[in-house]
């Protein structure tokens, strides 16, 4: 998911800000949902006061009255009496039946006509079978809300002579204004708290990763072939303390295992080493021996070849120490570390005569600048540049005809950059991964230790060495070194 992509200390800015906001919208909701619980409380308790004044003022009127009190004479009563008193508790007041007929109301005359006549036979079931004898119906009429009670109007023996019915508007004015006005204190409150826990949010989010971006860092610095510091953190949390301490413990462990490592590599050099000079001196060694063998048991003073004989003999030993000379030179160039002795070359010159030792006329020089300046040691730059050519001439076969080789100085970005591109065979993809390693060759001659030491000499001075390859197509190695 998106969200499993975030930094840690995003996700806990972005949820501490999402808690201020929820916790926002709902209060906000309960305060909406509370004032309207109070306004319904408040509209129920003051239609049940004003009906509790109004029964009390037409229990007066029916006591005073000189008419009988009976049901029928309900109109002549409150002939008056009901005008007044709906005057003074400012509320409509209707009067029904008990058959719910419509038998007086305190509304204008020409407005008494959209009154119901006659209740619904629920408000008459409900005065009769509850016992509170009492019912409150809520009805929306014009976008406005009414409530209406009914209850009975009794005599002094509790006997049922009407029924009362008090309409009453459900005025919200005034709460839904104090309500938008609290809204909106508590949408600056909010506000401020806002930007608050922004602010807070940031910097504890910051304060929190900053322990884990540390040892992030250093985790990322960790390197195998140097000493890697330790984390020293103080007042840090429990969790982050064990971290680190798990860490610090780690970097001990990799200290041990690569000096370990170091030691077992450097005991597996030398002895593959070892291996290889003997087995490189011995190859020679057998021809001599049987040369000088043969020589015993051939020899003979009084033979008139016996110099000629001589001569071949001295021929062949001396072609044997050649090469062994030749092979304790090479390991002894491939151990030896570059001489520091640096100087200021210009790289195009000496790769040009560095190749004129070369007697090939398909090797051909390429520079896109006359003079690419660079601090480098005279001899080594040969040696990079000469190993790499005879490593080209050796990939071409002998009966190929359109033999090629290029090699090419440029810079680039303060880096001089030297190509060597040839046209044969290629290198396989299960050689790419030994191309580099000491005595790793696929000729039938040689020791393997060119591309090693160019390696080892390109490496030493803060550079690089990379090839592209592609099989019966021709490689192509790129040298870089800073300038």
């Amino acid at each position: 998911m998106y969200l499993g992509k975030l930094s840690l200390r995003l996700r806990l800015f972005l949820a501490m800000i999402l808690l201020v906001l929820l916790a926002s919208i709902l209060i906000a909701a309960v305060t909406i949902y509370q004032y309207n619980e109070e306004a319904r409380d408040y509209h129920n308790e003051r239609l049940e006061r004003k009906e509790e004044n109004i029964r009390e003022s037409i229990n007066y009127a029916i006591k005073k009255t000189t008419y009988p009190v009976t049901t029928e004479t309900m109109p002549l009563i409150f002939k008056e009496e009901i005008y007044e008193i709906a005057a003074i508790h400012k509320l409509q007041i209707n009067l029904y039946d008990l058959d719910g007929g419509l038998i007086k109301s305190s509304r204008a005359t020409f407005e008494t006509d959209s009154l119901t006549k006659c209740l619904s036979a629920e408000v008459l079931n409900a005065l009769s079978n509850t016992v509170e004898h009492r019912f409150v119906s809520k009805t929306v009429e014009n976008d406005e809300v009414f409530l209406s009670s009914y209850t009975y109007i009794t005599d002094k023996k509790f006997k049922p002579l009407a029924i009362l019915n008090l309409p009453y508007l459900e005025n919200d004015d005034f709460l839904n204004k104090e309500l938008d006005e609290f809204l909106e204190r508590l949408a600056y409150a909010y506000l401020v708290m806002l930007i608050i826990a922004i602010s807070l949010a940031y910097f504890l989010s910051k304060y929190i990763t900053k322990s884990l971006k540390t040892i992030s860092d250093k985790m990322n610095e960790i390197r195998l072939e140097k000493q890697n510091k330790k984390i020293d953190i103080e007042s840090s949390s429990e969790e982050i303390a064990a971290l680190v301490k798990s860490y610090n413990s780690m970097i001990d462990q990799l200290e041990e295992s690569a000096v370990k490592l170091a030691t077992s590599e450097r005991e597996q050099a030398w002895r593959e080493m070892a291996k290889q000079v003997a087995h490189e001196i011995k190859n020679p060694l057998t021809p001599m021996r049987l040369t000088v063998q043969s020589f015993q048991r051939k020899f003979d003073p009084n033979d008139e070849h016996i110099h000629q004989k001589v001569e071949e003999y001295s021929k062949t030993l001396i072609q044997q120490i050649d090469t062994m000379s030749s092979i304790a030179s090479a390991f002894s160039n491939f151990a030896k570390m570059p001489a520091q002795q640096n100087e200021m070359l210009n790289v195009v010159e000496i790769t040009r005569l560095a190749l004129d030792i070369f007697s090939e006329d398909y090797i051909v020089f390429k520079s896109d600048r006359k003079d690419i300046k660079a601090k480098f040691d005279r001899t080594q730059l040969i040696r990079v540049i000469t190993n790499l050519v005879k490593n080209g001439i050796q990939a071409i076969p002998d009966e190929q005809e359109d033999k090629r080789i290029v090699v090419r100085v440029s810079e680039e970005n303060n880096h001089v950059v030297i190509e060597v591109s040839d046209n044969g065979i290629g290198i396989s993809e299960e050689n790419s991964q030994k191309i580099f390693e000491p005595k790793f060759t696929t000729k039938s001659s040689g020791m393997g230790l060119g591309l090693g030491m160019v390696k080892n000499i390109v490496e030493t001075y803060h550079g690089s060495i990379t090839f592209t390859s592609q099989k019966n197509e021709g490689t192509v190695f790129k040298v870089t070194f800073p300038k």
